[in-house]
């Protein structure tokens, strides 16, 4: 629980009676839970409003990460396809001959 061992939750439990008494130890007790529950109850809200805002961000770092995938695809065929063009001239020029 929290990392803490037994030897550790027995010293703060000690101390705790020592400090609040046994009389106003229940009520302390009963305030933390109430507060770790405001916590988690609070941390699961924010969670719920904030995950779906993170899978609409993921789509769209998707859907943009496409796009630029097939831009870069269509350059790099026009970069393919006009470094063939200097070629071919060069290739039917030596099929015609010296001019």
């Amino acid at each position: 629980m929290f990392g803490l061992g037994a030897s550790e939750i027995l010293i703060i439990l000690v101390i705790a009676f020592l400090l609040f008494g046994p009389k106003q130890l229940p009520e302390v007790g009963r305030q933390v839970g109430k507060a770790i529950k405001g916590f988690k109850d609070t941390a699961e809200d924010l969670r719920k409003s904030v995950e779906p805002e993170l899978n609409m961000i993921q789509q769209e770092v998707k859907m943009v990460e496409q796009d630029f995938q097939a831009s870069m695809k269509e350059a790099e065929e026009e970069i393919t396809a006009v470094g063939k063009q200097p070629e071919d001239a060069a290739a039917s020029l030596s099929k015609t001959g010296p001019l």
